[in-house]
């Protein structure tokens, strides 16, 4: 018996600690909204600059929220500094709902004449509600890779619901020069290029060998993933890889962004510091691609 009065005092504690419990409500505020560039030049390609505004991490987001972020009538101009070009906003329609971005004016030649070259430099300025945005990116000269091929998986390691998965695998030589920076692309027959889970890499440990990758197949982030069936690719399918050269600026945002990814969710990461190369607190990216193609098509 005098074992169960030993816990009584413990008890009342604990009793006494929940009682005492209060609600705690943390009132962030809202959040300021920032200027958010998705730019790119690619190789043979004129410049594409899609320019919104941030949502609050607690905003409710719907298609008027998305349609509502788009920024209008912004002054913006590409210069590969011996030409310089102001963009012309366009509105296309994506299945119902409006999307708008800026690229060069179709009723100027010269304008259309304008394409992305390797080895150059473009500079973009943003003119936008009385504040100026800049930055610069290079389109780097790109390093082909040296073969592509797809295998079975491993016995085992083949989904039961999907036994014509396939993995893509690439070949690559490295150039002997410390700093190479690649993003790739994968296109799935009549599909649009889209990024991996992780799509960059640069050559800080692999230097100047030649080396053997294992390539994801992309996705469409607004997509729900299926884990049984991501990253593979299919028997009778045609790839298009576009395998493009990107210099530090442009590593290091998509590095950044997609580390937090990985850290979605997840209680025990570190918070992630998104790089951008634009500036005035603006948040994205201008991005220069030099690119280089390969096909294959994965036999039945």
């Amino acid at each position: 018996m005098k074992r169960h009065f030993l816990f009584l005092p413990v008890i009342a504690c604990v009793l006494l600690l929940f009682s005492c419990e209060k609600e705690v409500k943390f009132d962030l505020g809202p959040s300021a909204e920032k200027v958010v560039v998705e730019g790119t030049i690619e190789t043979d390609l004129p410049p594409l600059v899609v320019l919104t505004k941030s949502f609050g991490f607690f905003a409710r987001i719907d298609l008027q929220t998305l349609n509502n972020a788009f920024l209008h009538d912004a002054r913006i101009t590409v210069s590969d500094g011996t030409q310089s070009f102001v963009l012309r906003e366009y509105q296309i329609d994506n299945n119902g709902t409006p999307v708008y971005f800026y690229s060069v004016d179709s009723s100027d030649i010269n304008a259309l004449l304008f394409r992305g070259r390797a080895g150059k430099t473009y500079r973009l300025k943003i003119d936008y509600n009385g504040k100026t945005y800049e930055s610069v990116t290079s389109i780097p000269y790109p390093k082909a890779l040296d073969s592509i091929w797809a295998e079975a998986p491993k016995p085992g390691e083949i989904p039961e619901k999907y036994p014509n998965s396939m993995l893509l695998f690439a070949r690559y030589t490295d150039p002997d020069t410390l700093g190479n920076r690649i993003r790739y692309f994968t296109k799935v027959n009549s599909g649009p290029f889209l990024a991996p889970y992780y799509s960059v890499n640069d050559d800080a440990i692999i230097n100047g060998s030649k080396i053997t990758i294992q390539l994801a197949a992309g996705f469409d982030r607004m997509d729900t993933i299926d884990r049984e069936t991501f990253g593979y690719f299919y028997k009778g399918d045609t790839v298009v890889l576009k395998w493009s050269a990107i210099d530090k600026g442009v590593f290091d945002f998509w590095r950044t962004l997609e580390f937090s990814y990985a850290a979605n969710g997840n209680p025990f990461a570190s918070p992630v510091d998104i790089s951008t190369n634009i500036s005035n607190g603006a948040l994205g990216v201008w991005a220069g691609y030099g690119n280089t193609f390969d096909t294959l098509v994965i036999p039945k």
